[in-house]
């Protein structure tokens, strides 16, 4: 492996240690920003603090990962009980992902990373999300009249095609946190993908419902000969992906920004027979990871930690947190009117902000600091009324340098994955990875998928002859929701990792279980199956087919509009109690969350 590094280093240390109560935490977030150490580190045999005790058998007491597919997490455990750490699990889990779950993630998109360490109670946070290559232009995706695209007209295709981040984001981390060696965790997807593996139910669902996979080598491999969707439990191998994280084992992620993996990128983007791009072999080269700060922001007795700005998820979920904090929820009763209504006026708030000052930060002035400041949230809080809706709102002012560009809500894709791992020594990681849509830019190279990330800018570079933030242009990360999050008590230690796959969904679901775990009681399990609701600015949305619907004719006489939506969810958590872990993995896909 080369000795030279790709990436843009970045990292502060705090000025503090040991946080104890909230009110130190709060003093925390407001001087550093969260760039933390966060205290002793946990021992997981006998976790201290906050506990719900769980009532299920054999619980977990060394180790635990929560992961969207079942070999994935198997492989993940295995790594653990190696001795490798929630790093290493985290890493060779994803590659399986790349195999098993190819429309949801995989080395041809990006991902963000949150990772704890327990030694240091220092917070890492890595950006790998795909960056725009330098032919990218703010109107890439309107029509000649104008007008944007409708969303398919450019997710398929090379257009729409992203540098990927996952590789070298993973080897960052990995040279800092890794114990087992790059090769060895790549193993395992290298035999499983020679080897072969029974299609999921859900994989297979997808496929049939696809319009827009069956061409180029993704067809090819997704369907039968005469032309018909393979079925779940076929046995289907990848060797090309095999070869593929064979050479990116041996040599590191050279092997795939440079060379033949690049070159195959470059030629099946360019000569995509809808919509080719303009990737250059100058393009991958140039891609860096980055080390960005982590937001954090106290809520009651926790500290809630997620990921900055190229993701509005961090932040929009903390304003989420933040809004809500002066309201009893606990009192207010679970999944009930008055308690849905008052997570749903917060986050119209959350959005509004969202949707005009959150972009790359290497593009645009973030105003992190403001739009997560106690006083500013508390302004904000005290416009959500207890009784009554209060319809779209307008973005805040936070801060007197906030840079206010025009509203702009992007992000359609929903086809990502989250996994959450916890070591023995209490390590911790959460990441979501996506490569947006399913099955991404449908176009498929050496046995994986490519992202149609780019679609996640906004097709209208201009509003009302304004700028919008998420704008795109060369070199620009696109705006994510992705939302991983790490949970750590008043003695500074991690008590859960959580997040989930959904498009800008991701954040109504990813602060629903925070709420649900925290004010409500629930366990991992039940948090996260508790019904999602979400309100982006707009209507309120009501999870279709659960309790939430009774709750329809009440908040419209609150005066919110509602939706029932059956779009769901992939949660994945982990939650150290009293007695060891308690793992959740969503019951609207097909994780599992297992450890020993």
């Amino acid at each position: 492996m080369s000795s030279r590094y790709h990436y843009r280093h970045r990292r502060t240390r705090p000025p503090f240690r040991h946080l104890v109560r909230a009110a130190k935490l709060l003093l925390a977030v407001l001087l550093a920003a969260c760039q933390h150490d966060l205290g002793a580190p946990l021992e997981v045999s006998s976790p201290a603090s906050l506990a719900i005790p769980t009532q299920k058998p054999e619980v977990p007491t060394q180790h635990m990962i929560a992961a969207a597919h079942p070999l994935a997490a198997e492989v993940g455990r295995d790594i653990l009980r190696r001795g490798g750490g929630a790093l290493d699990a985290a890493i060779a889990a994803q590659m399986v992902l790349s195999l098993v779950e190819p429309q949801s993630s995989g080395i041809g998109g990006g991902a963000f990373l949150l990772h704890y360490a327990a030694k240091t109670g220092a917070i890492d946070s890595y950006d790998g999300r795909e960056t725009a290559p330098a032919s990218a232009l703010p109107n890439m995706f309107l029509k000649p009249d104008g007008k944007p695209r409708k969303f398919f007209d450019a997710v398929v295709g090379g257009l729409s095609v992203g540098v990927p981040g996952v590789i070298r984001m993973l080897e960052m981390a990995h040279r800092e946190h890794g114990r087992m060696t790059w090769w060895e965790l790549f193993q395992p997807a290298i035999q499983l993908a020679e080897k072969g593996f029974a299609m999921s139910e859900r994989l297979a669902t997808l496929v049939k419902r696809d319009k827009y996979l069956n061409f180029n080598a993704a067809g090819r491999y997704f369907f039968r000969d005469d032309g018909k969707p393979k079925t779940a439990g076929t046995v289907f191998s990848n060797p090309a992906l095999a070869d593929t994280l064979r050479r990116i084992a041996a040599s590191g992620s050279e092997a795939f920004y440079e060379g033949v993996i690049a070159e195959a990128i470059v030629e099946t983007v360019s000569r995509a027979p809808i919509n080719s791009g303009g990737m250059t072999l100058a393009d991958l080269a140039a891609y860096r990871a980055e080390k960005r700060p982590p937001v954090c922001l106290p809520y009651r007795q926790w500290l809630i930690c997620g990921m900055g700005p190229p993701s509005s998820g961090g932040i929009t979920t903390l304003q989420i947190l933040g809004l809500v904090q002066r309201f009893d929820l606990a009192q207010l009763g679970t999944n009930t009117a008055k308690s849905v209504h008052i997570v749903a006026e917060a986050s119209r708030l959350a959005f509004a902000d969202r949707n005009v000052y959150i972009a790359d930060p290497d593009f645009i002035p973030v105003p992190v600091g403001g739009l997560l400041d106690q006083g500013y949230l508390a302004l904000r809080s005290a416009e959500i009324s207890p009784f009554k809706a209060g319809g779209r709102r307008a973005p805040g002012m936070p801060g007197v340098g906030a840079v206010r560009f025009v509203p702009d809500s992007s992000e359609k894709g929903y086809s990502t994955t989250h996994l959450s791992v916890i070591d023995a020594e209490g390590n911790a990681v959460s990441m979501t990875s996506s490569i947006e849509t399913a099955f991404g830019s449908r176009l498929m190279v050496r046995g994986f998928l490519l992202n149609n990330q780019l679609t996640d800018f906004s097709f209208l570079p201009v509003r009302d002859g304004a700028p919008v933030a998420n704008r795109a242009e060369p070199g620009k990360r696109p705006r994510s929701s992705m939302s991983p999050t790490l949970v750590f008590d008043g003695g500074g230690r991690v008590i859960m990792a959580v997040g989930s796959p959904g498009g800008s969904r991701i954040i109504g679901y990813v602060a629903k279980t925070l709420i649900a775990a925290l004010d409500w009681g629930m366990d991992m399990d039940a948090a996260i199956d508790a019904p999602n609701f979400v309100n982006r600015n707009g209507a309120t949305e009501l999870e279709k087919g659960t309790e939430l619907e009774a709750l329809k004719p009440a908040l419209e006489a609150m005066g919110h509009e509602v939706n029932l939506l059956t779009r769901g969810s992939g949660l994945h958590g982990i939650r150290v109690t009293a007695e060891g872990f308690d793992g959740g993995a969503d019951r609207r896909r097909e994780g599992v969350a297992i450890g020993d």
